[in-house]
C-alpha cells in the first residue's frame, strides 16, 4: 500500500515537471506561458500544504 504522502508528492513533482515547457516559452518572452506558471505554482503550493498536513497527522497519530 502506497502511502498518501507518497502519493501527493508525487503528484506535486508530476505537476511541476509538466510545467517546465511553459517555464521555458515563459523565458523566451511568452507572457501567456507566464500566467500559466503562476497558475502551476499555485497547485504546488496548495499541494504542498497538503503533503504538510498530511506528514503531522500521520506523525501525531503514530507517536501520539
Amino acid at each position: 500500500m502506497e502511502n498518501q504522502v507518497s502519493k501527493l508528492f508525487d503528484e506535486m513533482q508530476n505537476v511541476l515537471n509538466d510545467s517546465q515547457n511553459d517555464v521555458n516559452k515563459f523565458c523566451e518572452g511568452n507572457n501567456s506561458a507566464g500566467t500559466r506558471v503562476r497558475k502551476t505554482m499555485q497547485a504546488i503550493k496548495a499541494l504542498a500544504q497538503e503533503v504538510r498536513l498530511e506528514v503531522q497527522e500521520q506523525k501525531n497519530s503514530t507517536f501520539a
